[in-house]
């Protein structure tokens, strides 16, 4: 695999055999600006540039959870035994500040169409969200995992796919190792595997003292030379954290984060009894990320034969705000991958206006060595890492590691 500029061929692993050699050979990212098509810098500081969304179809829940109410908004209604996309914001944010510029990019709203999408806010970090009462004790991020059955259950959704982001990605993984037959593949974004030291912890402690809450988030969202070199994009999230968020309550959540244990995960055959996430994964991180060796570590942890490391080109710390037509590119070739094809408006590789059709769960053939795991209507069939090609392409490897 060679990358030259923003040109990526992507390996064999990232599809099953159902897309063919010859058609991945043409496929590239295009190049994005770190400002979206049509934005300036004054837009950005717009908060309805974060808040607004590009329909009405989006329906807000409170549900009640054992660990207390979790905020939520879904649009669509669950398809079958369709999974629906469900994500989890990162601390200092909630999902309109972390997902809007993702999910209202044009290309990636032609994939979600065919989805059920479903928004988790953490406890207290939605907008208009009252300060929790002295004393409150804030959900661990493992009872945080544990609030998330209560929705699945709630709408009827037979599994997820996952899209995390920081401290929503070591949920959602934390949501995999729990439930995994409620999971059918995961999308981490700069997640950090490891819990806090001694010394991270004292240092938290003491950045928490001579700076900030806002400067104390950013500086876990942004890399060093973000914080200086970017400086609209970091002011305009500095005053949407300081406005938009309760200040308290993200207080508790930080405390909250900074306190996580390690995700008991590691590589299969390193050590006994190895636990590890059993769905497809897809790991990004920019390459200007504060959370790059935290990302790095963690696909050191996981299944190669199911993991995807996706290391995004000129991108920092928010690679679905900065590049949302990469990430959208990743994203749909992720779900092929797991044996979703789609059939999306792509005017960069027709040349034209192509309807869209539809996104359908293709049959594949198996190994006889693969057995399928049952999910919680029993008809559900896990993604494989090895397939039999119809095309004799053999076993495919989802292992890979690529920049683009």
């Amino acid at each position: 695999m060679k990358v030259l500029g923003h040109k990526l061929e992507l390996l064999t692993g990232l599809l099953l055999h159902d897309v063919t050699m010859a058609g991945l050979q043409e496929l590239r990212f295009p190049e994005e600006k770190p400002l979206l098509r049509g934005q300036d810098v004054a837009e950005l500081e717009n908060p309805d540039t974060f808040l607004s969304a590009v329909d009405t179809d989006w329906k807000e829940h409170d549900i009640e959870t054992p660990y207390g109410l979790l905020h939520v908004v879904i649009r669509g209604s669950p398809k079958g035994t369709r999974p629906a996309i469900l994500t989890y914001h990162d601390v200092g944010l909630n999902h309109k500040l972390c997902f809007n510029t993702f999910f209202n990019f044009e290309d990636m709203q032609e994939i979600t169409k065919h989805f059920v999408v479903c928004h988790v806010d953490a406890p207290g970090q939605q907008v208009g969200a009252s300060q929790f009462p002295q004393g409150y004790q804030f959900p661990s991020m493992e009872q945080l995992a544990a609030m998330l059955p209560s929705v699945v259950q709630h709408f009827g959704f037979k599994y997820i796919i996952g899209i995390g982001v920081g401290a929503g990605a070591y949920v959602l993984a934390k949501f995999a190792l729990i439930f995994p037959d409620l999971v059918e593949g995961l999308v981490l974004m700069n997640i950090d595997p490891n819990g806090k030291g001694w010394i991270d912890w004292a240092a938290t402690k003491l950045s928490g003292l001579t700076s900030t809450l806002p400067d104390t988030v950013l500086s876990h969202l942004f890399s060093q030379e973000e914080l200086v070199n970017n400086t609209e994009l970091v002011q305009s999230y500095r005053q949407q954290i300081g406005n938009v968020v309760n200040q308290a309550n993200l207080q508790l959540f930080w405390n909250m984060y900074n306190s996580r244990r390690d995700l008991d995960i590691n590589r299969p055959g390193t050590v006994p009894n190895a636990k590890t996430l059993r769905c497809p994964v897809m790991l990004v991180v920019g390459d200007n990320a504060p959370a790059e060796d935290g990302v790095v570590e963690c696909n050191s942890k996981l299944d190669p034969t199911t993991t995807t490391f996706l290391k995004m080109a000129d991108s920092g710390g928010l690679p679905q705000v900065t590049q949302p037509g990469k990430l959208t590119e990743a994203f749909k070739y992720f779900l092929q991958g797991m044996g979703y094809i789609a059939y999306l408006k792509d005017r960069r590789l027709s040349g034209g206006a192509v309807p869209s059709a539809s996104m359908t769960r293709l049959a594949r053939s198996r190994t006889a060595s693969l057995t399928s795991a049952g999910s919680v209507d029993g008809s559900r069939s896990q993604p494989c890492a090895h397939s039999e090609s119809s095309e004799g392409l053999g076993q495919v490897n989802h292992t890979m590691e690529v920049s683009c």
